[in-house]
């Protein structure tokens, strides 16, 4: 008998065809496998870069500009910023107080003043003032009521002070609301003497300028807001001559005061503020 050489497994075709289609399956998982890796991977990068963006910008934001204002220019700033009357409309709401009054004296509370000594009185308070309805002004001194509860500012609010001088020299003190414009508060200076009014009313006649075109002045040398402005006699021994004090805060905050002489507009001192 004889035997016949044993014959070496062969695949059929149709187990090539099967491992042929399951390489190529497999190639193909591979080639999704990179793809999706190298989209996550693109996807990732974009993210970083897109975040690289972002947060620079966050961490390196410049600080406040009130972190570079001393004490003095916040406090301008904030009392500013609070302030809806100008100085022209307060102005010519304190001469309304007093009939037949000049304007000597207008500061906006809290900008750079001596802290004045007054303090507002209660609403409904006594002055001699004419009461802001129209009604005849009362004699030099003598009580009159002014005022109501509701023209009292708020706790924070900012109030000008003006001083208004009847013709003989006799002042007035008118304190006005600095957001909404109402008279807080209108009444003579107690403290007045002869002597004082005699002054007050010498230079009155001494201005042929009135405060506001003094301002104008001020604010077309240096732009920005008017804080105050106030009668004083000029500088110089011999005492002659009046000049209007015009207080301007910029848009730095700093303020600069003018002296405009009180007959011709004519700036004859200037300094500035840079605390």
């Amino acid at each position: 008998m004889r035997l016949e050489p044993r014959r070496k497994d062969r695949l059929s075709p149709r187990s090539r065809n099967l491992r042929a289609t399951g390489a190529a399956a497999c190639l193909a998982a591979a080639a999704l496998l990179l793809t999706a890796c190298g989209q996550s991977s693109d996807s990732a990068t974009s993210a970083a870069t897109e975040a690289a963006k972002v947060l620079p910008q966050k961490t390196t934001a410049s600080p406040s500009a009130t972190a570079d204002l001393t004490e003095d220019q916040q406090e301008r700033k904030r009392v500013l910023d609070a302030t809806e009357v100008t100085f022209d409309d307060a102005a010519t709401t304190a001469v309304g107080e007093v009939a037949g009054g000049k304007l000597v004296d207008l500061d906006l509370e809290g900008v750079d003043d001596d802290d004045r000594d007054e303090s507002p009185s209660p609403a409904g308070s006594t002055t001699g003032s004419p009461s802001p309805t129209g009604g005849t002004a009362s004699p030099t001194g003598s009580p009159a009521t002014t005022g109501s509860p509701n023209a009292s500012p708020g706790a924070d609010a900012p109030v000008w002070v003006a001083e208004v001088a009847e013709k003989d020299g006799t002042v007035h003190t008118v304190r006005i609301n600095a957001v909404d414009g109402k008279v807080i508060e209108a009444r003579v200076d107690a403290d007045q003497d002869a002597e004082d009014k005699k002054q007050t009313a010498d230079r009155l006649a001494q201005a042929t300028q009135t405060p506001e075109q003094a301002a104008k002045v001020a604010t077309e040398k240096k732009k920005g807001t008017v804080t105050s402005v106030s009668l004083d006699e000029a500088d110089g021994n011999d005492g002659s001559g009046v000049v209007w004090s015009v207080d301007v805060v910029g848009s730095d905050w700093k303020k600069t005061t003018f002296d405009v002489d009180a007959k011709n507009d004519t700036i004859v001192r200037e300094e500035t503020d840079n605390d």
